[in-house]
Order: C-alpha cells, then structure tokens, then sequence
C-alpha cells in the first residue's frame, strides 16, 4: 500500500531540514568562534540534506555524512527514494547508513542520480556492487540506480524538475523543483534557463555560505540577489558557515529571507 504522510492531502508535502551546514558542519573541529561555541540550538548544523514526505513516500536528498544521526533525531524510520545534487563528500558519504532500509522496503534502495554522481558512488562503495555473496544478509547496501539528467523525472508519483547549476568553475550540480518548493545548495552560479523553472516556486531554498565572497558557493548577498531574481514568497538559506548567527544573520536580512536550521520542518503543495 502506498505511504500517506499524516494530516495530509493528496498534493500535499513536508520537507524536513536534516542538516543545513557546510562540509565541515558547524561547529567546527578546534573552533573557539562565538557561533562554534553557541548554545542555540540553530547554531548547530550537520551536513547537508533534506527528506521530502511525498504522497507516496519519503525521498531523501543527499546522503550526507551525518545521515544516521539526522535520521534517528527526526524520527524518520523510513526512506523510500534517494535524489542527489552531486558527488561530492559531504553529500554522498553517508549511503551506508541505509543498509537497513532493503530490509523494511522489501527490495533495494532506488538512487535518482546523473552519470557523474553514479560512477563516484561505485567507486566510493566498490564493496557494495563486488561480485561475490554477502557473507549475511545487510552486510552490504541494496542499491538500484536510476540515471537522471536534466529532463524532469518521476519519484514515487511526484514529478521532480532538475535545476542545473554551476558549484565553481569545475562541477556542474542539481538542484530540484517540487511542486512549490525549489532546493538549490551548494552553487555560486544558477543559469537564465535554470532560474525560468524556479518562477513560480513559493519556498525557495538556496545556499549561502558566508558574507564575503567564495569561488564555489554563493555568499550572503548573492543569496538575497537570487531570491529577488526568482520571487519566492519565502527563502529560506542553507548551507551555512560558522561565519553566520542565526539570530543575527535573521535580524539583518530582507523580509521574507531566513536561515534554515536543522530540524525545520516546511510544508508544501506538489
């Protein structure tokens, strides 16, 4: 039977902010600054991810690092899909704590995700596709890829829209459009075409790093530029250095602009 989220219609969606902070997370490994050291609670982000509660399941975006511990503190106890943004180790390293899921799925885990992202992933967990029996059953993850490119595609009944963009000048990235709700992290450069699929979108989530400027990620005011450029009713930034107090980052930025945090919950129409 497919899965219905709970108090919700049949176009209805919540999106759950996993981690929102940078590859490093926040706080930092040895750091004294004043929002490594904070006691908010919005101050603390793992890495990058959100889940999508979908109609006809949950869908994971990104499987970083931090995923075990994300999962169990938001009560997700199941993920049916997993969409990625690309290769890079703060968004792929955490795939093996889905070794569990096969067991309550009933099959593999499907992977949504481009050529580039696939050949880095069977690489990076080789002991995962070897052509030898597991010595037990969930020694390794049951994966089933499904390549995507920029073509709109289907997840669990939902259709997905792939937003390309540029994270420096060497690595091209998605970002994904659900129904009324956009999720770009991790570029410093979204193109013309790309920023025609977020028209329309009434929650928009963009990475932003830092206030001053950096060769792969949009810093702060780039950030307020793009969210003026695509009209979202809402913005809500992710991808956040220890740089960046909640607080005072919220208090200083335009209406209708916020910090997201770990834990923060979005509902949205799909």
């Amino acid at each position: 039977m497919p899965f219905v989220p709970e108090s919700s219609g049949p176009h209805q969606g919540l999106v759950t902010f996993l981690g929102t902070g940078t590859s490093v997370g926040v706080p930092a490994i040895g750091c004294d600054c004043e929002v490594c050291q904070s006691s908010d609670p919005r101050n603390n982000r793992t890495r990058c991810a959100i889940t999508v509660r979908l109609p006809g399941g949950t869908v994971l975006i990104d499987t970083p690092p931090d995923l075990r511990v994300q999962l169990i503190r938001e009560r997700i106890r199941l993920v049916h899909a997993v969409v990625y943004t690309h290769e890079h180790a703060d968004h792929i390293f955490g795939l093996d704590d889905l070794r569990l899921i096969p067991f309550r799925l009933g099959h593999a885990v499907p992977l949504f995700c481009n050529e580039t992202v696939e050949s880095n992933i069977r690489r990076a967990y080789a002991y995962a596709f070897a052509d030898r029996e597991d010595t037990h059953p969930g020694a390794t993850p049951k994966l089933e890829f499904t390549r995507i490119d920029e073509a709109p595609f289907d997840v669990l009944g939902t259709t997905f829209i792939p937003i390309p963009m540029k994270h420096g000048p060497h690595f091209k990235v998605l970002g994904f459009r659900i129904g009324d709700f956009a999720y770009c992290t991790d570029t410093n450069f979204i193109p013309p075409t790309s920023l025609e699929r977020l028209q329309g979108v009434k929650t928009l989530v963009v990475g932003a790093l830092r206030m001053e400027p950096h060769p792969t990620h949009f810093n702060l005011q780039e950030a307020i530029d793009v969210a003026r450029a695509v009209g979202a009713e809402r913005t809500l930034l992710t991808h956040t250095g220890h740089q960046l107090d909640y607080h005072k980052t919220c208090d200083w930025l335009p209406e209708g602009i916020d910090m997201a945090y770990d834990g923060l919950q979005v509902d949205i129409r799909v």
